[in-house]
């Protein structure tokens, strides 16, 4: 079983792919859903928050309870270290690699979804210890 939620929805169990890329193509910063989440069967999930081309996405493996953030390998030219991404969920202060666009959310949800490895272009930094400071 996988578990779909998004902001303000009903949580949605074993989405179908068109289901995740609607969802993701709509989310926005300002809402009014503006992140989500997928969750497997063994408590592993991706998650997402803004929206178009400035997302922010994150991992969690339930074995090892480690956190990652996604990055890229070029960095963003809009976006400098420090910029604080807002939404409804809070705020967050990422680098200039960590801005992600919606189409490579997509590909790392659908990835996710069918069981398959997630996209190489996307990297991923542990971020597991600063989340538990």
């Amino acid at each position: 079983m996988v578990l779909f939620v998004v902001e303000k929805k009903a949580p949605k169990q074993d989405p179908t792919t068109a289901q995740v890329i609607a969802a993701i193509t709509k989310l926005r910063s300002y809402g009014p859903s503006s992140f989500a989440s997928l969750t497997d069967a063994h408590g592993n999930y991706l998650q997402v928050a803004g929206g178009g081309l400035t997302c922010l996405l994150e991992r969690r493996t339930a074995a090892g309870a480690q956190h990652f953030r996604a990055y890229l390998e070029k960095p963003s030219g809009i976006h400098p270290d420090g910029t604080t991404l807002a939404f409804s969920g809070g705020q967050v202060k990422l680098r200039a690699d960590e801005w992600i666009s919606a189409p490579l959310v997509i590909d790392a949800f659908t990835a996710f979804l069918q069981g398959h490895e997630l996209p190489q272009t996307i990297r991923w930094r542990d971020i597991t210890t600063l989340l538990g400071s």
